[in-house]
């Protein structure tokens, strides 16, 4: 099997973007949120990357981001959590913490947050009965109610992401070569697989078919979930610290040390927000480079569009393994 696809690219930042993460499908469609070294986390439209606005107050680098419908929040390094309303842009509330604060993750219903510092990772799982702890080389799995530990699963080195997938209750966790599946209720393996670089991040499509995954080597890479690659993109200029697909499966966005934010698109082709790639015919034995087309967009109305968005980029056709 064989894909192409064509990226997206947005600069905008002068420091690096360190994680991201989508919104579920709202009446105005979805959202995508970004934190930067700068402090000063993002809010985009998640079909295309548009900027939409800026979250103002954090006074150190902002380490974690995560959003809901109408919400969001950060974590920071000035030992801060901060809770955004998503639609107007406002600070809602500050949690002070005594720590440089890393990772912040809404439950399900959006009436919890848990926040947690240093790198390590808390999330909700199991319909939110139980949560999940990444600490070094220890990932520990907790009851909600009663705050006990259940079980725990040791690696050989620190654990560098963890992503829940409540569809199926699994856990997509990677440390240093290995990108491994493990069972969110019991932490019991179901698979595992090595990448050729040390990976900081992976996401799991949400039909499980396949994954995105970057890391330390500048590439982004795409397996089938039983671990055979069958692409892998060149183009970054430093590691890739988060990879994140929409709620639909149809993007993926992926940030990086060189401080870009860039959209993939699943399905080549497909008509999807305001974009749709086209592949032009192959000359010469070879594939030409994609272009970006905008359904039912005149040529002078694409040149305005590009001009009111002119810090985006479009990157070259990627490597592909058949």
């Amino acid at each position: 099997m064989a894909m192409r696809q064509t990226l997206l690219a947005y600069f905008g930042h002068k420091w690096p973007m360190v994680d991201l993460a989508f919104s579920g499908i709202t009446p105005y469609g979805y959202f995508l949120t970004s934190a930067y070294k700068d402090g000063k986390p993002m809010l985009h439209e998640g079909d295309t990357g548009d900027r939409i606005g800026t979250f103002w107050g954090h006074k150190g680098a902002v380490w974690g981001a995560t959003l809901n419908a109408t919400k969001a929040a950060t974590a920071a390094a000035d030992f801060t959590a901060k809770v955004w309303d998503a639609v107007l842009g406002d600070e809602l509330m500050t949690l002070a913490h005594k720590y440089i604060v890393k990772t912040v993750y809404f439950m399900q219903d959006s009436n919890y947050l848990l926040t947690k510092g240093q790198d390590k990772l808390l999330l909700w799982c199991s319909e939110d009965k139980q949560i999940l702890s990444a600490d070094d080389k220890t990932s520990r799995l907790w009851d909600h109610a009663t705050m006990t530990e259940v079980k725990s699963l040791n690696f050989n080195m620190s654990v560098s992401s963890t992503k829940y997938i409540p569809e199926g209750e699994i856990l997509v966790i990677t440390c240093g070569l290995s990108i491994a599946f493990h069972s969110a209720v019991s932490l019991d393996p179901i698979t595992s697989f090595e990448a050729p670089a040390t990976i900081n991040s992976a996401s799991l499509h949400p039909e499980k078919e396949f994954l995105v995954a970057g890391g330390e080597d500048f590439k982004l890479y795409k397996y089938f979930n039983h671990g055979e690659e069958f692409e892998s993109y060149k183009g970054y200029f430093g590691p890739i610290h988060c990879v994140r697909f929409s709620r639909d499966g149809e993007l993926y966005a992926s940030g990086s040390e060189d401080r870009t934010l860039r959209l993939g698109q699943t399905v080549v082709g497909k008509t999807y927000g305001l974009w749709k790639c086209v592949l032009p015919e192959e000359e010469s034995g070879e594939l030409a480079k994609p272009k970006i087309g905008f359904p039912e967009t005149t040529e002078e109305e694409l040149e305005e569009i590009v001009s009111e968005n002119s810090d985006c980029i479009y990157s070259s056709t990627p490597d592909v393994k058949a």
